[in-house]
């Protein structure tokens, strides 16, 4: 009767018990404040979508299925998920099942003459134990691994995040090389038409070994600009096609997929001129940061219990008997029940270390989530800046283009009416195309700065206005 009493006593001062070891509160970090009554945009996951390319939305999700590093990544999050349940499952009692069959041979000195040499006997019989989480090192323990199991799920967001936007950048690389390849080939094709009507000219008597020689020079400076823009493409081609996860075969064989060229891309929508900071909170990466800071914290707790005692129980019901018929008789049952208790008297302070070690493990990673935080920040500020600055370049280079080829026509006929030398001709020729070369980079620079925002914010936006808000960029 006594030990019935003690059992549900015992239950309540589990269940009852406060856990030992600090509560998790997040760390105070100084924000720009927000406007009061100020809305975030919504969130927009699939970001990519905005540049209006099937073929990119379709390489994205092939990557998705098929990058090693986020197949890692998500295995790691099954890894903690195992883990968590294996702290979850130390808060409940245990239930086992035994059976057993023994069978031996007495000596025929020592036996009793009454009893048979040989013997049998079997047993069976359920075993639980319980041990009672009275200071929390339990709990304790399944708080830091269910907080593991979230860091895991937001590193695998965040592997997720960095793949789609490289995925992205590596694309439209490929795709500015494949305009700035066109370009070359173009130019190649009319430097050399050039260069023979320049050599007819000379065996006419017409211009100078000058005039041809110089026409010669920029026909070969054109055809090397080709097989090293066409070397970089490979290059760019085969590292789209390590993202993408494919086979070493498959990386040999090329011949990657395209959609639009860079100059049909649409033009993604504008950053507004001030995002609100609430976005950082999306980034995966902040957020995995703080989850391995409430495990460190809890870890804490589970150090600090090891100064109180333990407390076990365990309690078998089963049965005994010579017979397997009569096996589940009820002369054969049998029962026990125990408890156990252990408490620490003196380990030389190793229980001590153990909390300072789990206290400082605290601490780095309380400065690293405050390290995280300032980085989302800088990261952000960044790529405000660097986008606004894309944009602005991207006008320019347009204008200077524009120019070039209005001056190159001009030099054309200049010198075909003999009011400018030839040499006038050749420098504008290499200027339009240099500026040609430079507005496809320009564009591209323009793509990756609207990229590195999304990466970023931790994702795209919705909506077109956005009050006022700390984060501010030069975008209209």
């Amino acid at each position: 009767m006594l030990k019935r009493a003690l059992i549900p006593v015992a239950v309540a001062l589990a269940l009852s018990a406060c856990a030992v070891g600090p509560d998790y509160s997040r760390p105070k970090v100084e924000l720009p404040a927000a406007q009061a009554g100020a809305q975030a945009p919504a969130v927009d996951a699939d970001w990519w979508k905005r540049f209006d390319d099937p073929t990119l939305n379709q390489l994205i999700e092939e990557a998705v299925k098929g990058n090693l590093d986020l197949q890692a990544a998500a295995a790691r999050v099954e890894q903690a998920a195992a883990q968590a349940g294996i702290a979850r499952a130390a808060l409940l009692p245990a239930l086992n099942a035994n059976a057993g069959y023994q069978r031996g041979r007495s000596s025929r000195e020592l036996a009793n003459p009454a009893s048979p040499l040989i013997s049998d006997a079997r047993s069976a019989n359920l075993a639980a134990s319980w041990e009672l989480d009275l200071w929390g090192k339990l709990r304790r323990g399944n708080e830091a691994a269910r907080a593991g199991y979230q860091a895991s799920r937001y590193d695998r967001d965040a592997a997720q995040l960095a793949l789609s936007a490289q995925v992205a950048q590596t694309y439209f690389q490929m795709r500015a090389l494949d305009a700035q390849l066109d370009i070359a080939k173009r130019t190649l094709q009319s430097r050399e038409e050039s260069l023979k009507l320049q050599t007819k000219r000379f065996h006419g008597g017409l211009i100078s070994e000058l005039d041809q020689r110089q026409a010669e020079v920029e026909a070969a400076s054109a055809r090397a600009s080709v097989p090293q823009i066409a070397r970089s493409l490979e290059q760019t081609e085969t590292a789209l096609g390590v993202l993408l996860g494919h086979s070493p075969k498959q990386l040999a064989e090329g011949g990657l997929v395209r959609g639009k060229d860079i100059n049909s891309l649409a033009s993604p929508p504008d950053v507004p001129a001030d995002l609100p900071s609430s976005l950082l909170e999306r980034r995966p990466d902040v957020a995995s940061s703080e989850q391995q800071l409430i495990a460190a914290n809890a870890r804490i707790g589970v150090a600090k219990a090891a100064y109180f005692p333990s407390i076990s129980l365990t309690g078998a019901l089963g049965s005994q008997s010579l017979s397997l018929d009569s096996l589940f008789t009820g002369p054969t049952r049998t029962w026990s029940f125990a408890g156990n208790l252990a408490a620490p008297i003196f380990n030389f302070g190793a229980t001590g270390y153990n909390v300072d070690a789990a206290t400082a493990g605290q601490k780095q990673a309380l400065a690293q989530y405050q390290k995280t935080v300032q980085s989302a920040f800088k990261d952000a500020l960044d790529s405000l800046a660097a986008n606004g600055a894309a944009r602005d370049i991207l006008q320019a280079q347009t204008t200077q283009v524009t120019a070039l080829n209005r001056t190159l026509k001009l030099a054309g006929l200049r010198y075909d009416n003999g009011y400018a030398s030839y040499l006038d001709v050749l420098d504008a020729q290499r200027n339009s195309f240099q500026a040609e070369l430079n507005l496809i980079n320009a564009k591209l620079d323009k793509l990756n700065a609207t990229i590195g925002v999304y990466k970023a914010l931790g994702g795209g936006w919705e909506g077109q206005r956005c009050t006022r808000y700390w984060v501010t960029s030069s975008s209209t």
